[in-house]
């Protein structure tokens, strides 16, 4: 017959074992080889990373919230996939993709096999999901203007062209092909030189004391519209910024992050950079959340010392 032992039973024998323990090395002691435990033992665990997993799993908790999001944001991912509206991450990621086969030289006549059908499944979902706001959407139009000069010039082959099928019986949009590829406007001179950057980033300094004066939502508007043109891996563009500026809610988040003790009193507004590990499938894109939002925080940084306001990034 299988025995049921209760949690307390366990705590009660683990004290039992460690009063002679206790007893014969004192509580100090004692307490200094528990807190330095996991430094002690790092040398039989860095071995392999078997022992290093087991190590991460069963004597210190640092990655733990990592694997939570890791894992919360896979199951995420996979749900959204089923929800027409939020797609995005996919489609942006594939139509980059196809981006790239397009500009590739020589290209070639066969590419994008493995995930044009996917890829033509996600623009209709998004389609049927946008439909009152299709002649607005820019994203969409990028999707389309891409999807379509993809099928004019790849050859036949049995899975593209069932693909073909599909997204030439969806509405067509009207189109101007400007999206394939983006071209740049090399035409006009640029109006900021090295010099001036190199002045703007002399001038972009963290700033810790700040005027006590409410900060216009239209300049923060601007600079994030400035922040959203950052590159981002494959497109995904995993972040958004949420911005604060109640004094109440600015106090409560300034708060949290560790950094801000002494001088979060004085912030009139705080913006939050929010990575998303829904816009992946995989693992090994776990970090990329932090480098595309870092690459895009710079760019917030440099537009708003262009628009007259000081900031300081933190964490």
């Amino acid at each position: 017959m299988k025995v049921q032992t209760s949690p307390k039973k366990y705590i009660d024998l683990a004290k039992d074992v460690a009063k002679p323990i206790i007893s014969k090395i004192g509580i100090n002691n004692f307490k200094r080889i528990v807190k330095n435990f996991p430094e002690l033992v790092l040398p039989w665990f860095a071995h392999s990373p078997l022992l290093s997993s087991i190590y991460y799993a069963f004597i210190s908790s640092a990655f733990h919230r990592e694997h939570y999001s890791v894992v919360y944001g896979k199951l995420k991912y996979a749900e959204e996939l089923k929800l027409a509206k939020n797609s995005d991450f996919l489609l942006r990621r594939n139509i980059h993709r196809l981006e790239k086969g397009l500009l590739m030289r020589p290209r070639r006549d066969i590419f994008a096999k493995d995930y044009i059908e996917e890829t033509v499944k996600s623009y209709k979902n998004a389609l049927l999901a946008n439909q009152n706001e299709v002649t607005t959407n820019s994203e969409l139009q990028w999707a389309y203007d891409v999807l379509k000069q993809y099928f004019s010039i790849v050859g036949s082959e049995p899975i593209i062209d069932k693909a073909r099928k599909i997204f030439f019986e969806l509405a067509p949009l009207a189109s101007n092909n400007q999206c394939v590829p983006y071209k740049r406007d090399l035409a006009s001179s640029l109006t900021v030189d090295y010099e001036q950057f190199l002045a703007l980033s002399y001038r972009r300094r963290s700033v810790r004391w700040y005027l006590q004066k409410p900060v216009p939502r239209d300049l923060i508007d601007n600079a994030i519209k400035a922040a959203a043109l950052s590159p981002s891996a494959c497109n995904r563009q995993p972040f958004e910024f949420r911005i604060f500026d109640e004094p109440e809610l600015v106090q409560k988040v300034a708060s949290i992050p560790m950094g801000t003790k002494g001088f979060n009193h004085n912030f009139p507004a705080i913006i939050v950079v929010v990575g998303k590990l829904r816009a992946y499938f995989s693992e090994r894109d776990r970090h990329i959340i932090y480098i595309d939002a870092s690459l895009a925080s710079m760019s917030l940084m440099y537009a708003f010392e262009s628009l007259g306001l000081s900031s300081c990034p933190i964490n």
